[in-house]
């Protein structure tokens, strides 16, 4: 069953994100079998309480366990480490059963 990532960002620094973070999140992102759904800055927050402006990026991945296989690999460890004092985010992780069939 396919699954879907959410994170939603707080960019401090667009530039360093985009420059360092950004291209080493999305190469490891395709080694690991997921792709890009949405990628998109500023967010209305209409309820709850994450601050507005935020950016959030959606991913699919074939399932859990190749999104939980890049997050845990050392390889996005190493990439993580780029958006230190760059970005505070929240992140979600959510097996995607069809509704719709």
């Amino acid at each position: 069953m396919a699954a879907y990532m959410i994170i939603y960002a707080r960019i401090h620094d667009r530039d360093k994100f985009i420059s360092e973070y950004a291209p080493a999140a999305a190469a490891l992102v395709e080694k690991f079998g997921g792709r890009y759904v949405l990628r998109a800055p500023g967010a209305d927050v209409l309820e709850g309480s994450v601050e507005p402006n935020g950016s959030v990026v959606i991913s699919e991945w074939p399932d859990k366990a190749a999104a939980e296989a890049f997050w845990n690999s050392a390889e996005y460890a190493a990439a993580k480490q780029l958006r230190n004092g760059v970005a505070d985010v929240e992140v979600l992780l959510v097996d995607a059963p069809r509704i719709n069939d």
